[in-house]
């Protein structure tokens, strides 16, 4: 019960802070061409499942957890094909030299902060020695991803713990996903907004196969923001060297997923396609700039279960463009998603990022015919 009341603590705290205010299609912006899953979320992908822990305490503490599960069994034993992609690699991305060599993932994916990337790592050490039938694992490869909330939170205080961690795997869930201001985009900043945690997806029509792309990503990075292709951050009159006062630094974890069977060298390419989004948004890819993608295929028949030989059934890399295009529309509504949720947070020492002001925001769309009537 302690982990679950982790959890609890953490969404009150949140709820009573901050009100959430709506995604980028409530207010009739449609991003791409390709329709969106039930939940328009990365859990719109069969199996996946995502669990957060939000903290905020006292003045000084804004920071949490996001965990996403590709299914819901052993995945040290049934590992799912995945691949990574660095568009800029000022970050502290765990585990991935071993999912480059054999393709795969072995644990759930973790997002946190900066500093908090050793104790995730050690909890998801902690969390697959102990299940059941890994009695003898010798070696597990931890994938954690991360950016850097110090702006408003302390995070030289490293107040994520193993239990923390540990609490959003045990309670992650195939639902909706919360947006915002909460797990690992608790305490981050986008554009020079209020970021944080946004997720999407994209279904591909039958007669291309029907798959499934979801994306979630933690926003953290600075441009020229553009929402439809509307410059919004140039209208605002926010945007990097202006005044030379605004950085355009930061980090941006994109996770994907699909139940298209990909094998990894299609997963890669796959992730590559997701920073296209990210630049869709006005994204620069600073050199201070961790941005980062994980790509996964859940499709069963793919899943490594032990060594010899296995059954693989990959789709030929002609068929795989459609979902190109789903991960960059994906991608570029989870981050937009991410600041439209978002909402203004005071932090660490009395730091105060404002939240996108989406009054402005939606005068400059109408201005420009990007609201759907």
């Amino acid at each position: 019960m302690k982990a679950i009341s982790l959890i609890i603590i953490g969404f009150f705290m949140f709820s009573g802070l901050f009100s959430q205010s709506g995604r980028v299609r409530d207010f009739g912006i449609e991003i791409g061409v390709l329709n969106t899953g039930k939940l328009n979320a990365i859990t719109d992908v069969k199996g996946i499942s995502v669990g957060q822990v939000t903290l905020v305490e006292g003045d000084n503490v804004r920071t949490g957890v996001t965990a996403i599960l590709p299914h819901t069994g052993n995945i040290f034993r049934e590992k799912v094909p995945a691949a990574m992609y660095i568009a800029n690699g000022f970050g502290k991305l765990t585990g991935i030299s071993q999912v480059e060599e054999l393709g795969n993932i072995e644990t759930p994916v973790i997002l946190t902060n900066t500093l908090s990337v050793p104790t995730a790592a050690n909890a998801l050490l902690t969390y697959t020695l102990a299940l059941d039938g890994n009695e003898n694992v010798r070696s597990v490869n931890p994938v954690v991803g991360e950016t850097n909330d110090g702006r408003l939170n302390d995070i030289r205080g490293r107040h994520v713990t193993e239990e923390h961690v540990i609490s959003a795997i045990e309670n992650a869930s195939s639902g909706m996903v919360e947006e915002g201001n909460v797990g690992a985009g608790t305490g981050t900043s986008s554009f020079g907004y209020k970021g944080g945690i946004g997720t999407s997806s994209r279904v591909l029509p039958g007669e291309l196969g029907g798959y499934t792309v979801g994306v979630l990503v933690q926003t953290n990075y600075g441009g020229v923001l553009e929402i439809n292709g509307v410059p919004v951050g140039k209208e605002l009159g926010r945007y990097p060297y202006r005044q030379h006062l605004e950085s355009a630094d930061g980090s941006c974890m994109i996770v994907i997923v699909t139940d298209a069977p990909l094998c990894s060298r299609n997963l890669k390419r796959l992730a590559k396609r997701a920073v296209l989004g990210l630049g869709k948004t006005g994204g620069i890819i600073s050199h201070g700039s961790g941005d980062y993608v994980i790509a996964m295929s859940t499709a069963e028949e793919n899943r490594i279960t032990g060594s010899g030989y296995y059954e693989s059934r990959v789709l030929q890399g002609g068929s795989v463009s459609p979902l190109f295009l789903a991960a960059i529309e994906a991608t570029e509504e989870a981050i937009l998603n991410s600041l439209f949720m978002a909402e203004t947070m005071t932090g660490r020492d009395g730091s105060r990022v404002e939240s996108l002001p989406l009054d402005e925001v939606i005068e400059i769309m109408k201005r420009y015919n990007k609201i759907r009537n």
